[in-house]
């Protein structure tokens, strides 16, 4: 019985992400909760994040939510992301990340939930690819090494 709510709670919460309309864990709380899980809080909402790789991203409205990542692409998410990412180059004016194949669009969401604060403008990934731009005025140096530091990586 206990396993049938836990796996029931992880396939709504799973749907529930999938809606791409959730931009706080609060949110996602009462959701679950008015779907009968009242024993549901931030923690364990917070928890099932980080335990499923969910990460913030702009949805097609434009709007900051949690999702999770395209499971069938993205390698095994309880790999460290330093293990993820195998190297870190640029040309002085756009840095570009090789990553494990399929890694690529896994990275590159959590890069632009850093975002402009960051200094990072955009982002595009493929496979194993991903092109990041900085915003203007950004040292790129400084930036290469807070995204290595972001991946714990010694790249």
């Amino acid at each position: 019985m206990i396993n049938e709510k836990a796996d029931s709670l992880v396939n709504a919460f799973k749907e529930l992400l999938a809606q791409e309309r959730f931009g706080s864990q609060s949110e996602i709380v009462n959701a679950l909760q008015q779907m009968g899980f009242t024993h549901i809080n931030q923690s364990k909402v917070s928890r099932m994040l980080t335990k499923f790789g969910a990460v913030r991203t702009r949805n097609t409205r434009m709007e900051m939510v949690y999702c999770l990542p395209n499971e069938l692409s993205v390698p095994n998410t309880s790999s460290p992301l330093k293990n993820l990412v195998l190297d870190v180059d640029n040309n002085e004016s756009l840095i570009v990340i090789k990553t494990s194949p399929g890694a690529a669009q896994l990275i590159a969401r959590l890069l632009d939930s850093v975002g402009k604060s960051e200094g990072i403008l955009g982002t595009i990934a493929g496979d194993d690819t991903i092109f990041v731009t900085p915003t203007t005025g950004t040292d790129i140096q400084v930036l290469i090494t807070h995204i290595q530091q972001l991946f714990e990586s010694s790249l």
